[in-house]
């Protein structure tokens, strides 16, 4: 695609050189920007209606939609209509709050509240508008995208965007439009990828805590029906027998916002248990005074830190002594009858799942107890054959950890250039003015 011959320098910093035919306006001289509303207290349930005209959006319902809004977890009732600000199919509007700066074009009859601004008077093409603010670009100046921004009507009015023809608006989104469906259907393979190697991963443990390395030992009937025969010399056990269960602070002393410091004691919390161990580098700290105060516990190597609530089942191997943990999590630590790798493939076989599923429904929002969490049944072996699975896995895990490593590099590159394409085709950089429309 080739790109325009002659440029001048916008003097916005996010637009950069741009055509020199082309002009800028600020957004609030196209249009007017206004704010979304809500009915209050926005628990009410009088202002919830499942069969209501309206659907209601929440922060989350955009954050996971992709350019269109086609469904929503709650719809408004006529009341709870009336007190907010309703929004036909094809209208758009931009995050606020939460995931801030994120726009949405909706498909469907929806009322969107406070944490939304939308722009009634709006003439140009919908989905170029969106493809301006899905840049990330226009919001350089104004914070970092995600919660740290600032935005309200007054500052996504004061952002100035390219005045282009509507023909050409249409060409930009249309080119966008393929583009980009191009990179999502790449993006969709590349995570089946990352769901299959996980799938993969986690077949690979379950068979190797549960039925051991050797396939010509001789067998027993395990006496549970999802664990099903295991090696005739191992046990059954549950977790409380083999290690201690720790609980983290819930106490006044909590820390929160601006308790934490760039120096001290690591606070990890579920954000921090992305893989088979603690993640140190998305660590937070406090400082050695509030670590005092309180009540959790401390945390030591190989202790295993278990999610109770949110992601219910997340959990991470501790590889650094010191620190404390977050009050929806707690610790387990492994006495002299397991192995504490061992115990943490455990906890990332089947076998969690299993025994999880037994205590909560599989909602997000189930909570456990640590107590509920010692009930585990799992199959325990010697700790030299405990030893032997460990190492076999740690070599399997390396393999496959490889490969996810690739793949998830693969998607980055996707997303920036994804990222690059849009700003380039918003601002100018590449000339789609010899493209059909369908």
């Amino acid at each position: 695609m080739r790109a325009y011959s002659q440029y001048k320098n916008s003097e916005i910093e996010w637009l950069g050189d741009i055509p020199k035919e082309w002009n800028i306006k600020k957004i609030k001289w196209m249009t007017s920007i206004k704010r979304g509303a809500s009915p209050r207290p926005i628990d009410d349930p009088k202002y919830f209606d499942d069969n209501g005209e309206y659907a209601w959006v929440r922060i989350a319902d955009v954050s996971s939609a992709g350019m269109y809004l086609e469904k929503t977890t709650q719809r408004v009732s006529d009341l709870g209509a009336s007190l907010s600000v309703k929004r036909e199919p094809g209208d758009i509007f931009v995050s606020i709050a939460g995931t801030v700066g994120k726009p949405c074009i909706t498909n469907i009859k929806c009322c969107i509240h406070d944490g939304f601004v939308y722009f009634p008077d709006y003439s140009g093409d919908k989905k170029y508008l969106y493809y301006v603010f899905a840049s990330g670009e226009p919001y350089k100046g104004l914070g970092k995208m995600g919660t740290q921004l600032n935005l309200n009507t007054e500052t996504i009015g004061s952002i100035k965007i390219p005045d282009i023809p509507l023909m050409l608006q249409y060409k930009i989104a249309s080119f966008l439009d393929k583009k980009t469906e191009e990179i999502d259907a790449l993006l969709i393979l590349k995570n089946k990828q990352i769901e299959m190697l996980e799938q993969q991963r986690q077949s690979i443990i379950t068979e190797a805590v549960t039925k051991g390395l050797n396939s010509n030992v001789k067998m027993k009937d395990s006496g549970v029906e999802w664990i099903g025969e295991i090696p005739e010399d191992w046990k059954l056990t549950k977790i409380k027998y083999v290690s201690s269960l720790l609980n983290g602070d819930r106490g006044e002393n909590y820390p929160s916002g601006n308790d934490f410091v760039d120096e001290g004691v690591p606070f990890i919390t579920s954000h921090n248990l992305n893989s088979r161990y603690v993640d140190e580098l998305t660590l937070k700290y406090i400082s050695k005074e509030r670590y005092n105060l309180l009540r959790g516990i401390k945390i030591k190597k190989n202790d295993i830190i278990y999610c109770l609530r949110g992601s219910v089942g997340k959990n991470a191997l501790v590889t650094n002594d010191g620190g404390t943990i977050a009050s929806s999590l707690m610790g387990i630590r492994a006495n002299k009858k397991v192995n504490a790798e061992f115990l943490s493939y455990i906890l990332n076989s089947k076998m969690e799942v299993w025994n999880r599923s037994m205590l909560t429904t599989g909602s997000v929002s189930d909570n456990l107890s640590a107590e509920n969490v010692g009930t585990y049944l799992f199959t325990l072996p010697d700790l030299n054959e405990q030893l032997d699975i460990v190492n076999y896995l740690n070599e399997e895990m390396l393999k496959l950890e490889k490969l996810m490593l690739i793949i998830n590099r693969q998607i980055e590159k996707l997303k920036e250039y994804r990222q690059a394409l849009i700003y380039e085709a918003v601002t100018g950089k590449i000339d789609v003015r010899d493209i059909e429309l369908d």
